[in-house]
């Protein structure tokens, strides 16, 4: 042991690795901390004040946010960065957003994406990534849709525990926002009424999955469910995620407005205020001295804490990487990677006979490439999501370093983009969203929140109050924060800006060979257009390497391989109510293509649905059960096509139900596969998407299902076989 400092945290590691039991090592360390040290752990280390300020006046999450270091005992803390498109933090890189990354369905890829950014992290200090984001979009309008993968709770888990898999090789994963938090403008005041069966089956189903697989942490959303705040919710912190599940993590608090009583939220399971000493800083002690909170909830907390901090302190021991491992060529290629195997192909009609993707490149071509989005770094919103690359590659760099002996022009304004159509072999029409359309709702809060003052510690002197002028908006004295105020939010169309749509019908006027591509994290209502153009794609905020992603695809480097991971519907109309101003709101399971499949309305494009550069043919499926949770599909698929391709496998249970969707996604693999090859290909799929709550337990709703190997929802072609789950 040290001398001076009695049983150290050190001590704690060395002895674990002698063999002792985690726990009796934390109960040790414990033990040897005073009160104020105690309490120190269940908050932020910096003063709120100077540290709202730092966000404010320079940016968010340039270093670490730490929580609860102990230097007299060599404690740690919690050091935390943000994400989930890459490390917030420093100048990292940035892969593409979330939901792009959903669209490849390649869960490997992104267990890949996750230990690039665990390394990241480390090398820039941080021990804890909380940038896993499962929050299921009920409506595509949420502003914060990039940040998740799927509306579907299976593709959601599956994504999300690859991603913790991989960063939790360096440091502690968190996942986020837990519960129900898919409202953006409203995220500080809405209260979210749900029946029980409901959330288990279809809003928490993901977060099981993700607790169950071992994430070190979870994150509390802003919003109320069921009329208590979630971050200090009992029902969910406690009843549910460790008397059901067993999570035997941490739980922290979302930032500055996560709880609303201190004392509460440490009795009914927030471990740790973030990310500054704020509410809990001046109330916690009060409340001891009142009996108002007791000493054994507060220990509870910090064991928690002090567990996940030891046990990954010894697991990730030899993980070390470098600095230089930030933005190095390997990660930049596997955003590069990430960004094109996203890339969903909706349309590619024929022009003079043949596909007009991938391009065939002669050597006089030419090329425009156009839009206000065409040459501007894109990767997302600009809150507390943002990653600060030093490089992005746009979507006209990329296809001109593509086609080197081409003559690549490009034009941003409507007139100039219609003269140079009429002037070039094809046109590629970049549209769609930026931070200013969609993200992080980031008009001050306390403007349209008042009542949030009252969490605030008092100001104390003048920079104190200028600092809370800039938070209130009051004045702009901030600096280049990185998160823009008055930017982002939910989306009040799902259509393009009307200056889109006219680009897109002025070049189609002048060039039947064009090509449009959308940016964007949601779906997008193209029925106004998508019939004046031949090719059309969702190339999403794609990252560092965006612009290359694309190129790869649209010149048929990369088969086209991505599908969409959420369905889009025709009109509006097909959606479920919304209200981005709500201060209540009812969630039921009828959302997405569900929904659309309640109102017997077609898609405009399914679920699951991506057209490739090769086509496929499916045979021979049997399903098999593994036990009572999963059940294996064995089918083989041969490429019918002329060109190497990508078979994204999807599997569906077709059922008759009362009050239950038609068809459920149970489990999907990507399959590489040569021209004129025959591959047999497994997929383990799991019956929870099936199961129901009921009186505390889960069962099976039906004894009998139809099983489809598919390449997206309702797919006409699918194979099928019945399968008895009795």
């Amino acid at each position: 042991m040290s001398s001076q400092a009695g049983y150290t945290f050190n001590d704690g590691i060395a002895a674990i690795k002698a063999g002792q039991p985690l726990a009796a090592v934390t109960q040790t360390l414990l033990s040897e901390l005073t009160k104020e040290e105690r309490l120190s752990l269940l908050d932020g280390d910096v003063e709120f004040w100077p540290g709202q300020r730092s966000i404010l006046c320079d940016r968010y999450n340039r270093t670490p946010y730490v929580h609860g270091a102990i230097l007299r005992k060599q404690i740690p803390g919690i050091k935390f960065t943000d994400g989930p498109r890459g490390v917030v933090m420093g100048s990292s890189t940035a892969f593409p957003v979330s939901m792009a990354r959903g669209a490849t369905w390649d869960i490997e890829l992104e267990r890949r994406v996750g230990d690039a950014i665990g390394r990241e992290a480390k090398a820039q200090g941080a021990n804890y990534f909380a940038g896993v984001c499962v929050n299921l979009p009920r409506h595509p309008a949420w502003g914060r849709v990039q940040e998740t993968y799927s509306e579907d709770p299976v593709l959601l888990g599956e994504f999300a525990l690859a991603l913790v898999q991989g960063v939790q090789r360096h440091v502690m994963a968190c996942v986020k926002h837990y519960a129900l938090n898919s409202m953006e403008n409203a995220r500080f005041r809405v209260d979210v009424q749900v029946d029980e069966a409901v959330l288990h089956e279809v809003y928490l189903a993901h977060f099981r999955r993700i607790v169950e697989g071992g994430v070190a942490a979870v994150m509390s959303s802003y919003n109320s469910v069921n009329g208590e705040w979630a971050g200090q919710n009992y029902h969910l912190l406690t009843e549910i995620l460790r008397n059901q599940w067993g999570f035997d993590g941490l739980v922290m608090s979302d930032f500055v407005f996560g709880l609303r009583d201190a004392a509460t939220s440490v009795k009914n399971g927030l471990d740790i205020e973030a990310p500054f000493r704020q509410q809990r800083a001046r109330k916690l002690a009060p409340a001891l001295d009142s009996g108002e909170l007791a000493w054994q909830d507060v220990d509870r907390a910090c064991e928690r804490i002090l567990r996940k901090e030891l046990e990954f302190a010894v697991a990730t021991e030899g993980s070390q990487p470098a600095p230089d491992v930030v933005f190095c060529d390997e990660h930049r290629d596997l955003a590069r990677e990430a960004a094109a195997r996203s890339i969903v192909l909706l349309k590619n009609d024929a022009v003079d006979g043949h596909p007009l993707l991938p391009l065939q490149t002669e050597s006089r071509f030419r090329v425009a490439v156009v839009g206000r989005l065409a040459n501007i770094a894109n990767t997302g919103d600009k809150g507390s999501s943002q990653v600060f690359p030093p490089n992005v590659v746009t979507p006209l760099e990329g296809i001109r370093a593509a086609l080197p002996d081409a003559e690549v022009l490009f034009a941003e304004s409507i007139s100039d983009s219609e003269r140079l159509a009429s002037e070039v072999d094809i046109v590629i029409c970049i549209v769609g969203y930026t931070h200013e359309d969609e993200g992080e709702y980031v008009i001050p809060a306390l403007q349209e929140n008042p009542a949030l003052r009252d969490t605030l510690p008092p100001t104390t002197n003048a920079e104190e109050r200028e600092t809370l002028d800039i938070f209130e908006g009051i004045s702009d004295q901030g600096g280049d924060s990185g998160i823009e105020a008055g930017a982002g939010g939910d989306r009040t169309s799902l259509r393009l800006r009307g200056d889109d749509e006219e680009l897109i019908s002025a070049v189609a006027r002048r060039n039947p060979r064009t090509v449009v591509s959308i940016i964007t994290a949601g779906a997008v209502i193209v029925e106004p257009w998508k019939d004046k153009v031949p090719a059309l794609l969702i190339s999403w905020y794609g990252g560092s390497e965006g612009g290359n992603g694309l190129a790869d695809v649209l010149l048929g480097r990369v088969d086209a391989s991505g599908r969409l991971p959420f369905s889009i519907p025709a009109s509006e109309k097909h959606l479920p109510f919304f209200d981005r101003e709500a201060a209540k709101i009812k969630y039921d399971r009828w959302y997405g293509q569900h929904l659309l499949d309640k109102l017997e309305v077609a898609a405009a494009f399914p679920f699951g649905f991506g057209l490739s550069y090769t086509t496929f043919a499916l045979d021979n499926l049997v399903a098999s059960r593994i036990d009572k949770e999963h059940i294996l599909a064995t089918a083989s698929v041969r490429n019918t096509g002329s060109r190497p391709g990508r078979f994204i496998a999807q599997i569906y249970a077709v059922a008759n139900l009362p009050d239950f969707p038609r068809r459920v996604l149970l489990g999907f693999a990507p399959v590489d596969i040569q021209t004129g090859q025959t591959k047999t290909f497994e997929v383990s799929s799991s019956l929870r998407p099936l199961q129901q709550w009921n009186e505390g337990k889960y069962t099976i709703r039906t004894k009998e299902i139809q099983l489809e190997v598919a390449s997206f929802a309702g797919d006409g072609n699918c194979i099928g076989t019945p399968v008895s789950l009795d």
